[in-house]
């Protein structure tokens, strides 16, 4: 088995630490550990059972340690209650796989590492940057796994048949090929649009456009007050010009705008992934794992996968990527072996699995600094290292409030800054 500096590092600190009793998680036992692996290791995640299953099974292959470990998928929607259930009746998994989405409403069911086992330093110079995100009190909730991006996914054949040879790299270059690419009828009824933004319900992952858009205009969507709050900060104030929320929700909007030349969609239309996948519009925001998705669903399909554009103005790159880490819940009948686990998917060898497997891209620094072969993989890896993200309520809360705050602008019922500030409001209740 080769061990990593990082590795070494760890499970040094680890060793040091369950001796003179510096790092003990809630319910420490080391009775499933035994020789030749880590012990019986159960993960309950929420990707994908075939990619992760696939994962294991071939690193297990040419690291022993990992041959009792499994993985069981769960749904996201019902994540927490089940691990609450799970730990009231003795029967917690070993090690949750969960994004920054769920962190937290699962945060109370989890064993933060010590940052006498896993520094802040060892930590910075090992993950990509928004792995931060899993910081906590005293320490980390969990090690950084894999990383999601959002990329911009275009149909060649339309882009082609349109006289446009390459993505738009710029949000305002995109909002240019409107005309070029949208075919609507004299009554302005969509028959092929550009790209789905400016609804909310059926654009699929506007959730996370969203985020990508806060996030490029410097709006951090969630922040810590003085006092130590979370609270929601959706750019409402500014001292000068056009509120940094506002001008984000108007660009987003627009699109759905029949008055607007860059109108192109609408909530009559279909879910949009559906609608990249029958070829019926030309550009498709969507995360890199998404690329087995289509290649699998339509064969025919042919497409490109390119960063997600920024402002024509940015100096510096960002993207909005989902970060999924193995957290060690409370209750783990093997948090010894979890640890190592996690620890161990850290590795070089393991990562690339992983990262093959899902389609996901590593967040090891290390890893991402070799670009690899397919192009799918090497926009993900790119974009690893400049994606972000926030603290959010459960997925399914955010979606309710920024549908609604779509759904008010489009219809007329709010104007933006009304529909900005109710939206903050909500937001701030539920993280709080």
């Amino acid at each position: 088995m080769k061990i990593s500096l990082f590795q070494g590092i760890l499970f040094g600190v680890f060793i040091f630490a369950a001796l003179v009793g510096l790092f003990v998680f809630a319910t420490y036992s080391n009775s499933g550990n035994s020789g030749g692996s880590v012990g019986t290791v159960v993960i309950w995640g929420i990707l994908p059972a075939e990619g992760m299953q696939s994962a294991l099974s071939t690193a297990a292959q040419t690291e022993p340690l990992l041959k009792n470990v499994s993985y069981v998928q769960r749904d996201s929607a019902t994540l927490a209650n089940d691990l609450a259930s799970a730990i009231a009746t003795g029967s917690a998994p070993d090690l949750v796989l969960a994004s920054q989405e769920q962190l937290r409403s699962i945060a109370k069911f989890i064993a933060p590492i010590s940052s006498s086992a896993l520094s802040a330093s060892t930590f910075t110079n090992t993950f990509v940057e928004e792995g931060g995100l899993f910081a906590g009190p005293g320490g980390y909730y969990g090690i950084p796994f894999l990383v999601d991006p959002l990329v911009l996914f275009s149909n060649r054949a339309i882009l082609a048949s349109s006289g446009i040879a390459k993505p738009p790299t710029t949000w305002e270059a995109l909002m240019g090929l409107v005309p070029s690419v949208a075919i609507l009828s004299p009554s302005r009824q969509i028959s092929r649009g550009l790209i789905a933004l400016g609804t909310y319900d059926n654009v699929h992952n506007a959730r996370g456009i969203l985020s990508a858009l806060f996030i490029q205009a410097g709006v951090p969507i969630s922040s810590y007050s003085s006092g130590g709050a979370l609270s929601a900060n959706l750019g409402t104030n500014t001292s000068s010009g056009v509120p940094s929320g506002e001008s984000v929700l108007g660009f987003y909007t627009q699109f759905a705008d029949p008055s607007k030349v860059s109108y192109t969609w609408n909530a009559s239309l279909p879910d949009s992934q559906q609608a990249f996948k029958n070829g019926d519009i030309a550009l498709y925001l969507g995360y890199a794992s998404e690329a087995k998705f289509f290649k699998s669903a339509n064969p025919n399909l042919n497409f490109t996968v390119t960063p997600l554009p920024q402002t024509a103005t940015a100096t510096i790159k960002s993207a909005f990527g989902l970060i999924y880490a193995l957290m060690i819940p409370r209750g783990a009948n093997n948090s010894s072996g979890a640890y190592q686990t996690a620890v161990l998917l850290t590795n070089v060898a393991e990562q690339n699995v992983a990262a093959s497997a899902t389609g996901l891209a590593p967040v090891v620094l290390n890893e991402l600094a070799t670009m690899p072969t397919d192009s799918v993989a090497a926009v993900a890896y790119a974009e690893a290292l400049y994606s972000k993200g926030w603290l959010s309520p459960a997925p399914a809360s955010t979606d309710t409030v920024f549908s609604g705050m779509i759904t008010d602008v489009i219809s007329g019922r709010s104007s933006l800054s009304v529909a900005l500030v109710s939206a903050e409001r909500s937001l701030s209740a539920l993280l709080q």
